[in-house]
């Protein structure tokens, strides 16, 4: 951690992020590999606050919305902005599923729906942190039981590395004592060309999704319980192509989500391989960013409901100027038993990669 705050290529300050919530401290962390590029991340909701990569020609922007504060992290008009998620990503039916012949119900935060883990989820608590050397962070937590209406104590440690090869890993460890459901996934919002005054949005960037099939939702955006090509439909990005190309596509899909906001079934040779998910790259910065995951499915979300709102330094965040690749298992699986499953059994552990590399061509 850099001793003199000037040396930041983010400009973000510690103190800026130190405060104590419920007796625990919040703090700023800055990875830095040996290249100088840095990533910056608060061990509250483990929000990832600066990403610090060079464009073509060498001009380093941040390329991940945040914030430059504490108090404006905890009072986001974008709750989950570029957070971690937990304990279940994404949305479950009504926020009710049952889990061996019990019934539970969760906090509805969504429309008729439970969201990520619900209103005080991962993504809003403070996460005892340690740095490890220049270059990785880990944060752990303990989710007590019942915790947003969940089962089981759940314990859960997330360690970020940043390599010299420019790659944000991100890896997940967990356990419980009692079973229990989890679907844990990294909320970043990424804007390649760099955050500004506006921030420009994404319609141009190239994007590659390696899935043959998506999951489509009902207009509360749940799943429909169907499993659908992508061929001949507004999601088939096998062959790269701009986003914003079909994102007003008329299309009932496209309507449900108002834009894309929908889970790619990722395309993987055996289960919980380390595979490539994505590609985006952004044609006026030249940069680019590879995907990798071991998770079966990718929510993909364009910012569909930004307004404007106040970021880091003075940026602004307006409608769909960031595309999200939320790595994850797929919406409401606790309710529909043929997804892949999300149930998390004592003695067992949830381990999860995802890999964000970033590049100029």
């Amino acid at each position: 951690m850099s001793t003199i705050e000037t040396e930041n290529l983010c400009g973000l300050k510690r103190k800026d992020f130190q405060t104590t919530i419920n007796g625990k401290k919040t703090d700023l962390y800055i990875l830095r590999n040996r290249l100088g590029y840095e990533v910056a991340i608060t061990n509250y909701g483990g929000a990832i606050v600066a990403i610090m990569v060079p464009d073509k020609d060498g001009k380093v922007a941040n390329v991940i919305q945040g914030h430059d504060n504490i108090q404006d992290v905890i009072n986001s008009p974008e709750p989950y902005l570029s957070t971690l998620i937990g304990r279940y990503g994404n949305r479950i039916c009504r926020g009710q599923f049952t889990l061996n012949g019990k019934e539970y119900q969760l906090a509805i935060n969504n429309g008729p729906n439970a969201l990520h883990g619900g209103p005080t989820g991962f993504h809003a608590r403070v996460w005892d942190a340690r740095q490890m050397g220049p270059r990785s962070l880990a944060l752990h937590y303990v989710s007590a039981y019942g915790e947003e209406g969940f089962t089981g104590e759940y314990r859960v440690t997330v360690e970020y590395t940043f390599t010299d090869n420019n790659e944000l890993v991100i890896e997940y460890l967990a356990s419980t004592n009692k079973k229990t459901i989890m679907n844990l996934t990294h909320h970043a919002f990424f804007s390649l060309q760099g955050i500004a005054n506006p921030t420009p949005v994404i319609n141009d960037q190239v994007c590659e999704i390696n899935a043959d099939f998506f999951i489509p939702i009902d207009e509360t955006s749940i799943p429909t319980g169907e499993i659908l090509k992508v061929a001949g439909t507004p999601f088939d990005f096998r062959t790269p192509k701009p986003i914003g190309q079909d994102i007003d596509a008329d299309d009932e899909q496209i309507k449900n989500g108002a834009g894309y906001d929908h889970c790619f079934v990722l395309n993987k040779r055996e289960e919980g391989e380390l595979s490539f998910a994505a590609r985006l790259r952004e044609p006026v910065s030249g940069r680019t960013l590879d995907v990798y995951t071991t998770e079966p499915g990718m929510q993909i979300y364009t910012d569909n409901w930004a307004d404007g709102y106040a970021g880091q330094h003075g940026a602004t965040f307006p409608r769909r100027s960031a595309i999200c690749f939320e790595c994850q298992h797929f919406p409401d699986s606790p309710n529909r038993p043929y997804f892949p499953s999300v149930v998390l059994n004592p003695g067992e552990q949830y381990k999860q990669k995802t890999i964000y590399r970033f590049g100029a061509e």
